[in-house]
Order: C-alpha cells, then sequence, then structure tokens
C-alpha cells in the first residue's frame, strides 16, 4: 500500500474514535464481554476484564460451561436495542476507544463485574474491586466456578 494510502487511512481512523475525554452515544453491538462498537468505533470498557469468548470455566460438579460466550450473552441481554452513552478516556495499543459507558445512567462495566461476569481490572483501575468483592462472596456468574482470571488466558495460561 502506498505510503500516501496509509497516511489516509491513519487519519480516518484517528478522526472515527474521539478525541480523549470525548462522548460517543449510540447503539452499541456487543463484540465480547468487554468490548462493544458505536457508530463503527470499537470500545474497550473501562478498569474491567471479561472473561475472554472462547473461555470455558469448571463448575462445582467437574463440568465445564461456556462462560465466556455466557458473559458476551449477558453483556448484549442488559444493553438490548438501547442507546449507550460512554466517555471516552483514550484508547489501547489496539486502536479501540477506552470508555466508561452507561445504560440508562448505569455503569456498565460495574454491572458486568458486578454480577459476577468480569474482574475488576487492578492495572488500569480499582473502581470496581469492590463490585468483584460482592460477586465473588456470592457466587456470581464466573464466581460461580473455577476460571483462569482473563489476562492469564490470554497469555495461555488455559
Amino acid at each position: 500500500m502506498p505510503l500516501r494510502f496509509q497516511a489516509v487511512a491513519l487519519i480516518i481512523t484517528l478522526l472515527s474514535v474521539p478525541a480523549f475525554g470525548g462522548t460517543l452515544t449510540g447503539t452499541a453491538s456487543v463484540i465480547d464481554g468487554d468490548t462493544i462498537e458505536i457508530h463503527g468505533t470499537r470500545i474497550r470498557l473501562s478498569a474491567m476484564d471479561a472473561i475472554e469468548s472462547r473461555q470455558r470455566c469448571t463448575l462445582p460438579d467437574g463440568s465445564q460451561w461456556n462462560c465466556g460466550k455466557d458473559a458476551a450473552f449477558a453483556l448484549a441481554d442488559k444493553i438490548g436495542r438501547a442507546p449507550v452513552s460512554c466517555d471516552v478516556s483514550g484508547t489501547d495499543r489496539y486502536g479501540r476507544a477506552i470508555a466508561t459507558c452507561y445504560l440508562r445512567g448505569e455503569d456498565i462495566g460495574g454491572w458486568m463485574v458486578e454480577h459476577g461476569w468480569a474482574v475488576a481490572y487492578r492495572r488500569y483501575g480499582t473502581q470496581y474491586v469492590p463490585a468483584e468483592n460482592r460477586a465473588r462472596v456470592e457466587g456470581r456468574g464466573i464466581w460461580a466456578s473455577q476460571f483462569v482470571m482473563p489476562s492469564e488466558w490470554r497469555r495461555g495460561k488455559r
């Protein structure tokens, strides 16, 4: 690809992601348990880490379940077709916007952690640690099973 076309592609990509501190609102499509898309912009939910879509968890009886797919389905069911508003704080190394997103005023990332479909991603923030602790104590979602932390699973510790 000629350099001129690469430059144009980069400019288009940068213009499609709101600048630091911007807001993006619209109907969201769920990509996985911690990533949505609004108007063609991929958004990584801030400070939380959902179980990966291909990840499985082990229940106390030894059976496995598709907890990663269930996490994505839980987010999709929560959002439905309602408008989502995201406060963008930056971009990640993959070019996704990083944002805290809200559905009818409720923090979606917090909801995912509170219901046991994601963990607090302490590397990027601690605001969801209390919600994670409640989900763990009450055995909600993934906390009703054994699982590998999503960040470890991505590194191949499966």
